[in-house]
Formats: C-alpha cells, sequence, structure tokens
C-alpha cells in the first residue's frame, strides 16, 4: 500500500515538474517533450510555440505565434502541420528524437508531421529563437550554418524580420511564402510568392502557375516597381538584395527588435501586407499593401501597354506605339496590348528611343551583365536581332551594369519621379529631331535621285535584255553574287565525279574550291526536274533574304543559259545524321557538343519562327538537314519545302503533304495543316534522336513496338528517362541538362500543337533551371506492325531530298 502511494506520488511530482520546466524553456530535448496545453517560449520572451486552433475551428495545429501580444490577439507566424491538422491530441507528442529530428507523434508512435536532416548528432535539441526561428541543432554546437532543419527554410505565409526569402543554388532550395487557403484554415491557399531567378531575378505572387502580381527587378535601391514606403530604407527596418553564384534572397531587419514588432504576410487573397504592432492602440497597422492599385495587376495593359493609375482609361500605349486591335482596346479590352507604330525590322537602321519613370517590364526573357556600361549595353542589343530593349541594371551610385530583354515587354506602368530609364529598340524612322528630320529630307532626296537614275537604267537594261529577263529575275530580286558559269566549272574540275558529294530531286551536288581558296558547296539544277525547279526557286526566296550563325549561308547563284545552281558555304563535318546514326562517329559527339547543337538549332529555329524578316515554316527538319560546321556548329539547311506566313498568321493549310515520315507532326500528315509548331514538333523528334543515337522511324524495341516517341515516353512516365541516353555519354553526361533535354523534347512532340511550346520557350528552358511543365502524350503515340510501317505512310510524299548538301554518300 506504501509502495503504491509512493508511485502515484512520484509520478505527480515528475508530471509538476514537467509542466513547471515546459512553461519556462525555450528547448525540446530527446528527454523532453510538450504536449498540448504546454509551450516552449523563446529566451526574450518574443515568441511561443505551442498547440493552437483558428479562430471558428477545432482542428489543432503546431505553431508559433507572438508572446508579447498574446492577451490581445493570437498572431500566428508558422505552421508546422498544416497539411495534417489534428481533431484529437490525447497522447500526442511533439518530441526531438535521434539523429535529429523533431516530430509530432501520437500514442502510436506514428509521425504526423516531422523536420528532415542529411546528417545526425549525439545531443540534437529543438530551440525557439527570439527571432521567431524554430532551429534543430547539436546541443553544443550554435553555429548556424550546422543548423540540422530551421523553420525559416519552411515559412507558410509571414516573412519575418531576417528570414531569406529566396534560392541557394548550391543547394536547390527555395525559400517562398504559401498563403493560408483562409484565415481559418493554415493548409496551403492558392497564392505563393517567390524570388523567380529565371532571367534577372524578381519578386513574383502567383496564383497557381500564374502570376499575379510583380514589383519589378531590384535596381541597387529598391525594387522597380515598389510602393512609396520601400522608395528608401526606413527608420525601423532596412533591407537587402543578395544575388551572387551562390544565392539570391532578400532580407529585412529591424533596427530597434527588442521595442518594434514587424512582418510581411501573404493573405489568403493574394494580397501582400507589411504591419506594424501599435502597443498604444493594440492593434496591427497597414504599414503597406501589394498591389497598391489596379496598375500593379500583372500585365493589365498586354505587351507594350503602360498603365497609369492616374489617367482614364487606366490603360494605354507607350509614346510611337498603338493598339493592336484598336476596336477591342477602346471596349477596355486591353488584353492584346500594342505594337510598334512602326514595325521594327532589326535588319535595316534602327535606333533606341528613351523611356523615362517607368516600373521596367517583367524580366523573365532577359539576360544581364553586372560589369558592362550603359554604351556597351546599346552595342550588344543592337546587334542581336532578338533584343528589344535595354536598361541599367544598378542605379544605386550612377548607372552601372547592364540589363537586356528579348521578346515583347510585359507588365509596365507609368510612375514618374519613382520610374526608371528604358531605352527600346524602334525603327529610325522614329527617332524625331530637327536636324534628324534634316538628314532625313536630304537622304529622301538622295534616295529619289538615286531611284529616278536607277529607273531609267533599268529600264534601258529591261528593253536591251528583255527576252533574258526571267534569267535575271533572281538576281534583282534578291541581289544575290552572280558567279559566273566558268567559275564554277574551274572550281568543280567541270563538275568531276570525284567532286560529286551527293544528289537529290533537285539534281546532283558539287564541292568546289574557288581561286581564292574558299571551299564551297554547288547546288545543281536537273534540267529534267519539276521538283528540283520548285525547290530551287524556294531556296532562293528564302535563304537569301536570311542570316543567322545557325542557317547555312547561300554565297551567290550561277544562272547561264539552261544552267542554274546555287552557291553554298562548305561544311567540312557534313550533317549531323552521319553522326548520331553511326555508332563509331557518334562517339565524336559528347554531352556538351550535343546539348551545343541542340541549343544552335533551337536559336536557328527561333530566328525563322519569330526574329527573321519573314515567319519562315521549314517543314522538313531533320538530322540530315542539319550541317555542321569545322568547329561542329550547327546549320539548318534545305528549304526547298519552306513555306512563309504573314503578320500574325502561325501557319496554313495545304493539300500538297511534303516532307520526311518520322518527323512530321500529325496535324501535317495526318490534315495538312502546317505551322510553327508542326516545326517545334520536329525539333522535338532531333532532340530525342541526338540524345539516343536512334532513329524515331525504324526505332525497335523487344519489349513493344512503339517508335522512338513512344519509347520516350513510355520511360518518362516510368521516371526511366535515363535508359533512353545513348550509353556513350556515361562519361560525359550532366544528368540534369540530359533529364532537361527529354523533357522539353516530349513536350515539343505532344500530340496538340497547342500544348507544345514555342521556340521562343524551348530557348529559354534549355538554357534556364525553371521549373517544367509535365509532357501529354506525344503524336503518333501507338503500337505498329514495324513490318507494315511503309506502306502506312505510303499515303504522305516524303522529301525527296534524302540528302544534305554535304554528303559523301548519297542517301
Amino acid at each position: 500500500m506504501e509502495t503504491g502511494f509512493f508511485l502515484l506520488f512520484l509520478l505527480a511530482f515528475c508530471y509538476s515538474v514537467h509542466n513547471i520546466f515546459s512553461a519556462t524553456t525555450d528547448l525540446i530535448t530527446t528527454n523532453q517533450f510538450i504536449i498540448d496545453g504546454e509551450t516552449i517560449v523563446s529566451s526574450g520572451g518574443t515568441f511561443e510555440l505551442g498547440f493552437f486552433s483558428p479562430s471558428g475551428s477545432a482542428k489543432r495545429y503546431i505553431g508559433i505565434w507572438y508572446k508579447q501580444i498574446l492577451p490581445h490577439v493570437q498572431t500566428v507566424v508558422w505552421v508546422a502541420n498544416r497539411e495534417n491538422p489534428l481533431t484529437n491530441t490525447s497522447s500526442v507528442v511533439l518530441k526531438v528524437t535521434r539523429p535529429g529530428i523533431l516530430a509530432l507523434l501520437n500514442d502510436k508512435n506514428e509521425t504526423i508531421w516531422s523536420t528532415n536532416t542529411s546528417r545526425s548528432v549525439q545531443n540534437p535539441i529543438a530551440v525557439l529563437l527570439d527571432s521567431g526561428n524554430l532551429v534543430v541543432k547539436d546541443a553544443n554546437d550554435d553555429n548556424p550554418e550546422d543548423f540540422l532543419w530551421q523553420s525559416f527554410h519552411f515559412p507558410t505565409d509571414t516573412h519575418l524580420p531576417d528570414m531569406k526569402l529566396g534560392k541557394n543554388f548550391r543547394t536547390g532550395h527555395e525559400v517562398y511564402l504559401s498563403s493560408w487557403k483562409n484565415d481559418n484554415d493554415p493548409a496551403p491557399g492558392e497564392y505563393t510568392r517567390n524570388i523567380d531567378p529565371t532571367g534577372y531575378p524578381q519578386v513574383l505572387t502567383k496564383r497557381g502557375t500564374s502570376v499575379s502580381n510583380r514589383i519589378g527587378p531590384w535596381n541597387g535601391l529598391r525594387w522597380s516597381g515598389a510602393p512609396i514606403p520601400l522608395l528608401k530604407q526606413s527608420r525601423i527596418y532596412t533591407f537587402q538584395f543578395i544575388f551572387n553564384e551562390n544565392e539570391v534572397y532578400y532580407i529585412f531587419s529591424l533596427i530597434n527588435f527588442s521595442s518594434v514588432l514587424s512582418r510581411i504576410v501573404l493573405t489568403s487573397n493574394g494580397d501582400i501586407q507589411r504591419f506594424m504592432w501599435v502597443d498604444q492602440t493594440k492593434r496591427w497597422n497597414i504599414h503597406y499593401k501589394l498591389p497598391a492599385d489596379n496598375c500593379d495587376t500583372y500585365r493589365l495593359c498586354g505587351v507594350y501597354g503602360s498603365c497609369d493609375i492616374d489617367n482614364e482609361p487606366i490603360c494605354g500605349c507607350l509614346e510611337k506605339f498603338v493598339p493592336k486591335y484598336p476596336q477591342q482596346w477602346e471596349k477596355g479590352d486591353w488584353t492584346e496590348g500594342c505594337v510598334r507604330r512602326t514595325p521594327l525590322d532589326c535588319n535595316r537602321e534602327h535606333v533606341f528611343l528613351k523611356y523615362s519613370g517607368i516600373k521596367l517590364p517583367d524580366t523573365k526573357y532577359s539576360q544581364y551583365d553586372k560589369t558592362m556600361t550603359l554604351e556597351g549595353c546599346r552595342e550588344v542589343c543592337s546587334k542581336n536581332c532578338s533584343c528589344t530593349a535595354y536598361s541599367s541594371l544598378d542605379i544605386s551610385n550612377g548607372d552601372k551594369g547592364c540589363l537586356i530583354w528579348f521578346g515583347e515587354l510585359i507588365d509596365i506602368r507609368k510612375l514618374s519621379e519613382r520610374g526608371q530609364d528604358i531605352f527600346i529598340k524602334m525603327d529610325s524612322s522614329e527617332q524625331e529631331s530637327e536636324a534628324g528630320s534634316k538628314k532625313k529630307k536630304a537622304k529622301i532626296l538622295a534616295v529619289s535621285f538615286s531611284l529616278l537614275m536607277a529607273t531609267i537604267l533599268l529600264s534601258l537594261i529591261l528593253l536591251l535584255y528583255k527576252r533574258k529577263k526571267k534569267k535575271l529575275k533572281l538576281r534583282e530580286d534578291f541581289e544575290l553574287p552572280l558567279f559566273p558559269l566558268s567559275t564554277i566549272t574551274r572550281a568543280t574540275n567541270n563538275f568531276s565525279l570525284n567532286k560529286k558529294i551527293g544528289e537529290g530531286g533537285f539534281g546532283p551536288v558539287y564541292k568546289g574550291v574557288l581561286e581564292e581558296g574558299q571551299e564551297i558547296a554547288v547546288k545543281k539544277l536537273s534540267r529534267t526536274s519539276m521538283q528540283g525547279l520548285d525547290e530551287f526557286k524556294n531556296e532562293v526566296t528564302y535563304i537569301a533574304k536570311l542570316q543567322h550563325r545557325n542557317l547555312v549561308r547561300l554565297l551567290g547563284c550561277c544562272i547561264q543559259g539552261e544552267e542554274k545552281m546555287l552557291i553554298y558555304e562548305y561544311m567540312p563535318n557534313k550533317s549531323l545524321d552521319s553522326y548520331i546514326f553511326d555508332q563509331t562517329k557518334s562517339k565524336l559527339l559528347d554531352w556538351p557538343k550535343r546539348l551545343h547543337i541542340i541549343n544552335g538549332i533551337a536559336r536557328g529555329l527561333l530566328y525563322l519562327h519569330q526574329d527573321s524578316q519573314l515567319r519562315i515554316i521549314h517543314r522538313d527538319l531533320k538530322a540530315s538537314n542539319v550541317l555542321l560546321d569545322i568547329e561542329m556548329n550547327p546549320k539548318i539547311s534545305d528549304f526547298g519545302m519552306a513555306r512563309s506566313v504573314t503578320g500574325n498568321e502561325m501557319g496554313a493549310k495545304t493539300h500538297n503533304v511534303v516532307g520526311t515520315h518520322g518527323y512530321m507532326s500529325p496535324e501535317y500528315a495526318v490534315d495538312g495543316i502546317f505551322s510553327v509548331k508542326s516545326d517545334v514538333f520536329s525539333f522535338g523528334v532531333l532532340v530525342l534522336e541526338i540524345v539516343s543515337c536512334k532513329k524515331n522511324r525504324g526505332f525497335v524495341h523487344q519489349d513493344h513496338n512503339l517508335n522512338l516517341l513512344g519509347h520516350a515516353w513510355k520511360l518518362y512516365k516510368d521516371n526511366r528517362s535515363l535508359e533512353l541516353v545513348d550509353e556513350q555519354l556515361a562519361d560525359s553526361c550532366n544528368i540534369s541538362q540530359i533529364l532537361r533535354s527529354i523533357q522539353v523534347g516530349l513536350l515539343c512532340v505532344q500530340q496538340h500543337p497547342d500544348d507544345r511550346p514555342s521556340m521562343f520557350s524551348v530557348v529559354q528552358m534549355l538554357a534556364n533551371e525553371c521549373p517544367l511543365p509535365n509532357a501529354k502524350e506525344p503524336g503518333f503515340f501507338m503500337e505498329r506492325n514495324i513490318f507494315d510501317k511503309e506502306k502506312l505512310g505510303s499515303q504522305t510524299r516524303s522529301s525527296k531530298n534524302e540528302f544534305t548538301i554535304t554528303l559523301l554518300d548519297p542517301r
């Protein structure tokens, strides 16, 4: 009896000591845990951790709140088990276990919520710091770099002082805010807020995957579109933006931490609010709020549209821009934005016009250089056809660094004195000045006189050579250099058989050497080839107007009598298919070279689709139509099947389907509908062939009768994409780059054209580490009888030009 009484007394005493200790300590040890009703308090008494229920809810959570203001209002700043609420907390404990895990356990010792760690320590503890950061660490190690885990790395909806919001490039870990579902439910809501490192870093608020608002890039002093309270350092808090090769983050700190309480919250409706605690009124005051007005709504005014909250309507076009669709614009529909009043042709003379006092556009598709001058920035942008604008990267001490944009400019607003300068590429005719006007008049007179003289001279030539009008038409229209037949005859040793390097539907191709030593490839039109005549005209029509480092260069033509020839630069490394489909030569292409080739082809296609004078759809992109120069730079060739579309058109329909089986998109092969997205499909096939060294058409696998696309998709769905990779890449592969390339390839070959990315997006996805969307089922994803594949494809006319102009062996 006495023994039993003593045991009961001992248990009661231990429980009493446990309660007293829990109420006063700031830590949890392997021997110390807390249950519902108990808390730990930070050493300075600012924060408290324990079980709580949101207002109007019976569910229980582990959270951290302000201890100092608890008698007035419970302000929760962090929640542990936000996705696993408790309805019954009896026998539920929060404890630390070895090797260093903080866990919420039920009576069956099952984990409801826990932290993680990559290493173990002998004496782990969890400590609530006075910053509001809950950390798990070794009891004898106070170095923050050695913490096993910390809540500041996994915030919920609240950004506290000294918390880094951003991304660690070394570990890949990202710290971002996630809103509550609603005021009574801390489960993750629709909105997130993070620093997006794509292009030049910027802070974005997203609803799902769609951007809701942004405050512009960092300019050395502040965010470009920051509200007035963020224009300068406050007497209450300071803020910093850190961006280097290791990490990017935004942090704010309180100047007098002990007397000021401040926090930034991402609300359940997507607003960003900075709160300051006012002790006199015992309430939180809103210091600032984002969005501050309607102009903070992301891309409200569309591309090249500028939002001005003091105007009515608030959306207008930048100066020298006009609404893309005026009728929609007048109705208040600004989504399609604006276009240049004078269309820009970057191959003609252009200027940069200065626009002042604006919030800098979205920097997702941008590049930067921290050391370049503004003048250097201008030169770089001027030489790059895809570059549309530039600005200073840092204005904290004069103009420093360079920030350049590619593609259309999005999400601009007028900020007057708060805004910055940006220089936008425009047609030279838009530069208005008195001196410029005089020069323009003089230039017009000179051009007019020249045109008059040229017209007179041309009339004489036409009268004298009327019978040769058709033969000279190519030279007159496209200003191609005209090679004498004698020059080409000498260069090819009178078209000797040992100089012949291939033959196609248009006729033979020869290698030649000009007298000055330049190597050339001569495509000679056969007199009996009607298809070759069409291809000949097509090549002259399109490639003569195209200039890009990833397109084969047309040097000129030769037209004499019945002879018609095109003269190209010679590619000593032949075509891509001669490498990737050859077991021996494919060893020469390590992964860096293959990635370089993939990127080059992508940039060449982007130029054709977006940046050239004409919007060109190649229609026959394949491995044999990609040539390799002496440095293994890829160059897209053979524009015999190419077609152009005008204005905003992205494609067309034809009854004459041409191309190469295995590379044609479903909508083109079946319905004759071709577009830029059919080129994207061909590019996706090419990427998968480059990675695997397998042909899409003719691919055979022992376990199924799928083509290469189907096989790649099957592996992707099973998270086994690495099995697709050419085994010869084992010594040089970068796994993350290869997996990204495979996923980009699968995104390009999706069944529906609208699901496929544009080549602009493809180039960005290959160049950046941004998350990729999940790929959907590819086109032509079906089992097929490999013995009947020729019959199945016989309804579509294949490209007869099955070889490139530099292949030594005809196919």
